[in-house]
């Protein structure tokens, strides 16, 4: 049996237990997720959880880039580890599938062990999916997805959903924009993907942040102004379409880039990235300033990172109607 179809037993024991329910503490209004342990002076992004809220997997870097593990304790964040599979090539967008049973990321590692890196003419930009799936406290080897999947050296931003396909983006080979396709897991097979069909066309879209049930899918593009900085839409299912995005503006705030969308383990909460700054108003008194010299040297320097909000207000007025 292959280690798909294995992991798809041990996925399907898995949805029979119980897990615990995970209370959402979103706030409505955005904020930097974990200042100074999480979101630090580096560029982070794609903050993936297990189901029971209490690990986190997302990814750091500069002139490279690592994924790191995070594990709650006694309420507070403790400092990231690189994670067991990461490290050695550039490996980013880790996206944990709703059972926590396995994690599908990117990576520009080699095909085969000691060969070139993925992408050779620009191994920095390029990568595919591969995937690990748990091992008791431990994580498997990285297992690269199929060609019917990686057929293409720019790959990027996987999201699992309960069923264990897999969305993600990818580089039109001629325009070189990114559009979002699905490839269907099936019988221990991911299958050969297909275009997820959003807005009307001439644009790009990215970083697909799926309901584990696929009831809606947030993104980041351009659909608001087709030159514009990217904002973030949510779109939700209607029988065998998505329906018109919604842009989150609102919600989430339009400045300064906001993108690379994941939900939270309570699937009512977004997670997603911005170099946004705090504001400040003057003058200050002294512990003030003191309190922002912290500040400005743990996280709220203009780098990337990751902030979170609750979705809550968009999704009830969607189930309202």
């Amino acid at each position: 049996m292959n280690l798909y179809k294995s992991c798809a037993l041990v996925a399907a024991m898995l949805s029979c237990m119980h897990v615990r329910a995970v209370q959402t503490s979103a706030p409505s209004t955005a904020e930097v997720f974990a200042p100074g342990v999480i979101s630090g002076p580096a560029n982070e992004d794609c903050a993936t959880f297990s189901p029971d809220g209490d690990t986190v997997f997302f990814d750091r870097g500069g002139s490279g880039i690592v994924i790191l593990v995070s594990h709650k304790q006694n309420g507070k964040w403790s400092t990231p580890q690189i994670a067991p599979f990461s490290g050695r090539w550039g490996d980013h967008d880790p996206s944990m599938a709703p059972d926590g049973s396995f994690l599908i990321f990117t990576s520009n590692r080699p095909a085969t062990e000691g060969g070139a890196p993925d992408g050779k003419s620009a191994p920095s930009v390029s990568g595919n999916l591969w995937r690990v799936d748990r091992k008791g406290n431990g994580w498997s080897t990285p297992v690269r997805l199929p060609d019917v999947v990686n057929n293409n050296p720019r790959i990027y931003s996987p999201s699992v959903v309960r069923d264990g396909s897999v969305y993600f983006q990818k580089a039109d080979e001629t325009s070189g924009e990114f559009h979002l396709w699905r490839s269907q897991y099936q019988a221990g097979e991911y299958l050969a993907p297909t275009r997820v069909a959003l807005g009307d066309g001439g644009t790009h879209e990215l970083d697909p942040a799926v309901a584990p049930d696929e009831s809606f899918i947030v993104f980041d593009s351009n659909l608001a102004a087709k030159s514009s900085p990217d904002r973030l839409f949510i779109a939700f299912r209607q029988a065998d379409h998505w329906g018109p995005p919604i842009d989150l503006s609102d919600v989430v705030g339009s400045k300064n880039n906001p993108w690379g969308a994941h939900l939270g383990p309570d699937g009512r909460s977004l997670y997603f990235t911005s170099d946004r700054r705090s504001k400040v108003s003057w003058p200050r008194t002294p512990q003030q300033m003191q309190d922002d010299l912290v500040r400005w040297q743990t996280w709220d320097n203009g780098a990337d990172n990751i902030w979170y909000v609750s979705l809550a207000s968009v999704l009830d007025a969607h189930h309202a109607q």
